[in-house]
């Protein structure tokens, strides 16, 4: 078992028995120049396109199952336990495929959260984002080219309120699904963490996709699982109907303030970073 050897010292330089990197600047002029960056780009829009071609396929093709008007029924089709599974399986093949590559973000909220860690600098979390919101835009088009009589009919995958809950309730889900999200992404990548418990053998993607899908089961019947903004819009863009923009901002709001307090959660009190920062200071001080 991996001891955690941080407090102690030799010389001037604490003891680690794990690899912390260091904080991604703002602006790295560095990574402009490198094929990796835009190979890591490319890789984004790749997983976040198969990502929702496969996962809204599922949700029009389900909703085309139980359509009772079309001698369907609810227990024909996979239903939500089913659409829950294609979203959670979904991000733990495509994260596992693209973790080595670009870190398998896939979500506009992981990358921010990811970003006010200083895990990533501003111009690949930018590029990051732009790069899952037109992959999402391009598997939607993919979804509504191959289904194009039940696309409009059934939504188009779209996030919306359901009827009888609030705005407050459907930005609280939003904002609790996502902090479990982006939570659950820093314990599993954590440098520390995997040091600690390395006698435990445990896949990154595997909790990062099994959170997905116990959020979407939460949350289906409320607002239809947003969590990643890019999933939202690029469904509202391809769908393009009054009700899928009517609360479009909840799903965005909801995902970046859930992952901003999951960053400052585990960086901040898990990771004790505020301790080590004003700990740094008393010693400057002192000097």
């Amino acid at each position: 078992m991996a001891k955690d050897i941080e407090g102690g010292r030799h010389g001037d330089k604490a003891l680690k028995d794990y690899y912390d990197p260091p904080p991604a600047p703002l602006v790295d002029p560095e990574e402009l120049a490198s094929w990796s960056f835009y190979r890591a780009i490319i890789a984004e829009f790749v997983a976040t396109l198969l990502f929702l071609y496969v996962t809204v396929l599922t949700v029009i093709g389900y909703k085309n199952q139980s359509d009772p008007y079309h001698h369907g029924n609810e227990c024909n089709g996979v239903g939500i336990l089913g659409i829950a599974w294609a979203f959670g399986g979904m991000i733990f093949i495509l994260v596992y495929c693209t973790a080595g590559i670009s870190g398998g973000h896939i979500n506009p909220a992981v990358t921010f959260g990811l970003f006010l860690a200083r895990k990533v600098s501003l111009v690949r979390a930018v590029m990051y984002m732009a790069a899952q919101c037109g992959g999402a835009i391009c598997g939607c088009a993919l979804v509504k080219l191959f289904q194009d009589i039940y696309y409009v009919r059934y939504g188009g995958g779209a996030n919306e309120l359901a009827p009888g809950y609030s705005i407050g309730t459907g930005l609280a889900a939003e904002i609790i699904g996502t902090f479990v999200l982006v939570y659950t992404v820093f314990s599993a990548t954590d440098p520390k963490r995997n040091a600690r418990d390395s006698h435990v053998p445990v896949l990154a993607p595997l909790p990062i996709g099994f959170a997905v899908f116990m959020v979407h089961l939460a949350t289906i019947p409320i607002t239809g699982t947003g969590i990643n903004p890019a999933r939202s819009l690029g469904a509202a863009v391809i769908y393009n109907q009054p009700q899928a923009w009517s609360d479009h901002w909840v799903f965005w709001a909801g995902p970046f303030i859930g992952a901003t307090i999951a960053a400052f959660y585990y960086q901040f009190i898990l990771r004790a970073g505020a301790v080590k920062a004003l700990g740094s200071f008393k010693s400057s001080s002192h000097m």
